[in-house]
């Protein structure tokens, strides 16, 4: 199907043509309702009633729908033209590697950069269990800002669902000629870049794409194709038995060391290749610091201190530290020096906030150990114990010469972020002085005359510089607010949603004006800082990890860098004058308990290392949760598990999840935004389209279970909606609420289908009823209330309070007001508790379960890191 300019397909507009290859014809095309440049790629009419051709568009569309990584083309909707599927994708402005490779081999930094960017981007992938099969030159692009794109998922092989029992061992594996298109059909590959074993025709794992990036990383430091013969049979025999040329050959410089890594990529053994993209990335990171063309070894110049090592001495090196470490000797002089490290803490909790003192030695930070309330602390590198300071339920926000901006209570919004009333003490000691309430994050200017703060106002977050100049509003929450070295600047994250830390950096100068941004959405972030020279910012933050495990630095350009990555978890705090380092080791779990009617006791019903309780059964038989951790990368997947231990049976992607009346459905949400229901056995998920809704909050199902209700968010107001995912658009059933999205409960409608429960900023609750009307107030609802669920008659609901350590579960009479205690509910160690909750009771009362958040922090000095 060739479409002319003008041509509609739903709100987007056809522009021009972009190129056409086996699986499909690209087009530039304007989306109308938001004013963007978009590139639709659509099926061809001859191949539109093929089965296994549509089979593999839709295949397309799921594995492109499950990435969100800055380094992998964004998937923005999928449709259909007068019965032929199409994607949208993100329009990209540059060129493919491949057109760039036919101007020659590039730059050994160059080279490297490029790789590392397709490496994060096919790790994150692989994380999600996608193998693409079929990366090379031409699914390689390189926008006009530096950012490498990895294209074309047509091929990919969804190894945690593949339910079409389609058997590529009896699957063509070559496509027609050397070119780059992929040839039309049941092709898996293209030759030139495939793996053995895809030339024996047997199934591709992630270490098939490892191949294939070692063909790319070749191709690219050589201007050649490691294999390419004079015909396609010639060219797989190759792949089968031989080794390509030397890289370092015919007056191309290039260190053994990139030459190792290469190899190795090209092991015909795959057992033998790296064994994920995330290592082979972490490889090329520590090559790009050390290996290029202007070094001693690219250029075959000795340094004058080296002269004297002859090849004794050589060999007594290479016998005492290996041949890697020789080498790196060689090359370097002498070994890089590593950054230090010195604990500073030693008990169980968790750590708020720490800051160096105004003489860059002693640590003031906050804390809450054993279980016990915040306490805000001051220690000092050379000696291991730290001081109270009597300021208790506080934490810290920054510290000036003369004084310490902290937080006057914490209401929790994440993991060791509070909101609370600004005050300013004494360093010295003394009562605080109360400033302004409603306060997440505050600085200082280096001089100790100005700050900046972070204010909640009218349901918006607000950075303000000074206090009481509104540089910046965002509807969603922002923190780690930090003055430039300069006072010139000011940074920040802003967050994507509630209860989450995936989000960007932001710079901006003093009048508001943006300086940069990061370039994509990190997963987590997690504290940011200005180093001595205030050129950068530096941020604790994630690519493709659920935790933030590494420092980066932003750069006025809005170029992103790793300064420094760490297994884990990790929270920056603070830079010194003298670039010392304060971070945080942390360790963040997340369990299931439950409790049947007629048990002793709670069973344990954790799985990963983050299972969060989404909902329980009516019968107490079933309960549905999420696995947000360090196993799921920077995903979030759904499971079903009955209480009675059987293992758990994962779902697929999503959280916030609610299960259908009959059990067969969990409603969740996904990213991006949107919601999915997904089958508890045999069937298809289905993802619902955002129709003009960013955000989603609340899903819940109908008693009929056919219909489902949630809560959405239009870019300006938050509505409640009903929804037939069969075939129906979303209805709004309530005016727009002033509501902060952190309010939303869930299991808000009641048992008859008539009502469900809303709040307001004060958290006060509303009962909307469904088919409008005027909402009547919840009789003895608090603030302080968290809604579980209505009981079975729906004239009482059930109700908790989070007290971190343990939660009081309440039955209140929605007629009168009144509460009676059920029982409370809690894990028996409280160390390091940063919440007991969410918790879900069956309708008659008899069965509960709950999650609750464990985080464990060990504060550190770090002295050398660059």
């Amino acid at each position: 199907m060739s479409l002319s300019t003008g041509t509609k397909l739903g709100p987007y507009e056809i522009l021009s043509p972009l190129g056409a290859g086996g699986m499909g014809e690209v087009y530039r095309a304007r989306d109308t309702r938001l004013a963007r440049d978009v590139a639709i790629k659509i099926l061809p009419t001859a191949f539109a009633s093929d089965a296994e051709r549509l089979r593999r568009f839709e295949q397309e569309a799921r594995a492109a729908g499950a990435l969100n990584h800055p380094n992998v083309l964004t998937l923005y909707d999928i449709g259909m033209h007068d019965g032929t599927p199409f994607l949208v994708t993100e329009m990209l402005e540059g060129e493919t590697l491949g057109a760039r490779l036919q101007a020659g081999p590039l730059p050994m930094r160059k080279a490297l950069e490029t790789a590392i960017q397709a490496a994060r981007g096919v790790a994150a992938a692989h994380e999600k269990g996608i193998i693409h099969r079929d990366l090379k030159p031409a699914n390689i692009f390189l926008t006009a800002d530096g950012r490498v794109k990895v294209l074309d998922f047509g091929l990919a092989k969804l190894t945690q669902s593949d339910s079409a029992g389609f058997d590529e061992t009896q699957s063509p594996t070559v496509t027609a000629g050397l070119g780059g298109q992929t040839g039309a059909g049941v092709v898996l590959g293209t030759v030139g870049y495939m793996s053995p074993e895809q030339v024996r025709g047997k199934p591709a794992d992630a270490r098939s794409d490892i191949f294939a990036l070692g063909t790319i990383l070749y191709e690219m430091l050589s201007g050649q194709r490691p294999f390419a013969r004079d015909s396609v049979a010639d060219t797989m025999a190759a792949i089968l038995k031989e080794d390509p040329p030397e890289l370092a050959g015919e007056g191309r410089k290039i260190s053994p060391a990139v030459e190792r890594v290469v190899r190795r990529c090209l092991e015909k053994n795959p057992a033998q290749r790296f064994q994920s993209a995330q290592d082979l990335a972490f490889s090329l990171e520590s090559l790009s610091a050390t290996s290029t063309p202007s070094t001693a070894a690219i250029s075959g110049t000795k340094s004058p201190a080296r002269k004297w090592l002859g090849p004794v001495v050589i060999a007594l090196i290479v016998l005492c530290l290996g041949a890697a470490g020789a080498w790196f000797l060689i090359q370097n002089g002498a070994s890089r020096p590593q950054p230090v490290y010195h604990p500073l803490t030693f008990e169980r909790g968790l750590i708020y906030a720490a800051r160096f003192a105004a003489d860059g030695h002693s640590v003031f930070y906050s804390a809450s150990w054993s279980g016990q309330p915040i306490q805000l602390y001051s220690t000092n590198p050379n000696g291991p114990e730290s001081r109270p300071l009597n300021l208790s339920n506080s934490t810290l926000y920054a510290v000036s010469p003369s004084e310490m901006a902290i937080s006057m209570g914490c209401k929790d919004v994440f993991i060791g972020d509070c909101e609370g009333t600004l005050a300013v003490a004494p360093v010295s000691g003394g009562a605080p002085r109360e400033i302004t309430d409603h306060v997440l994050s505050a600085d200082w200017t280096p001089q100790g005359n100005e700050m900046a703060v972070v204010r909640e106002a009218g349901g918006k977050f607000r950075v303000e510089f000074p206090l009481g100049k509104v540089l910046y509003e965002s509807g969603s929450w922002i923190s780690f607010v930090r003055i430039s070295p300069r006072g010139n600047a000011v940074a920040f994250v802003e967050y994507a949603t509630a209860a989450s830390d995936a989000g960007w950096v932001v710079i901006l100068d003093r009048d508001g004006r943006s300086i940069a941004r990061s370039p994509e959405q990190f997963p987590s972030v997690e504290g940011l800082a200005w180093p001595p020279a205030g050129n950068d910012v530096w941020c604790a933050a994630s690519i493709g990890q659920g935790y933030a495990d590494a420092i980066h630095a932003l750069s006025f350009a809005g170029k992103d860098r790793i300064v420094l990555r760490l297994p884990g978890a990790v929270r920056l705090y603070d830079i010194s004058r003298d670039g010392r380092v304060l971070i945080s080791k942390d360790v963040w779990r997340s369990g299931v308990q439950w409790h049947g009617s007629g048990n002793a006791g709670e069973r344990d019903l954790s799985w990963l290392d983050a299972s969060t309780l989404m909902d329980l059964s009516s019968d107490g038989q079933n309960l549905e949760f999420s696995e947000f951790g360090e196993t799921t990368g920077s995903s979030s997947l759904a499971y079903l598990r009955k209480t009675d231990g059987s293992p758990a049976v994962k779902l697929g992607f999503g959280y916030a999840a609610a299960l259908s009346p009959d059990g067969k459905w969990v409603l969740a949400a996904d990213f991006p935004p949107r919601l999915v229901v997904l089958p508890t056995g045999a069937g298809e998920a289905k993802h619902l389209e955002p129709q003009g809704l960013e955000q989603f909050a609340s899903p819940g199902w109908m008693p009929d279970g056919k219909q489902i209700y949630f809560a959405g968010y239009d870019g300006h107001d938050w509505r409640m909606y009903t929804q037939d995912p069969a075939n129906g658009a979303p209805h709004a059933f309530t005016p727009p609420l002033s509501v902060n999205q952190q309010i939303f409960d869930s299991h808000l409608l009641s048992p008859d289908g008539k009502f469900v429960v809303a709040r307001d900023l004060n958290g006060s609750g509303r009962l909307y009823p469904i088919g409008g009307g005027q909402p009547q107030p919840v009789a003895g609802l608090t603030a302080d209330d968290i809604w579980i669920n209505w009981s079975g008659d729906g004239r009482t609901a059930y109700v908790y309070q989070d007290e971190k350590t343990h939660a009081q579960l309440f039955r209140l009479d929605l007629s009168t007001g009144k509460r009676q205690l059920v029982t409370t509910v809690g894990p028996a160690d409280p160390a390091g508790l940063t919440s007991t909750g969410p918790m879900r009771i069956t309708p008659d009362g008899k069965s509960y379960a709950y999650s609750y958040n464990r985080s464990l922090s060990d504060l550190y000095l770090a002295e050398g890191v660059k």
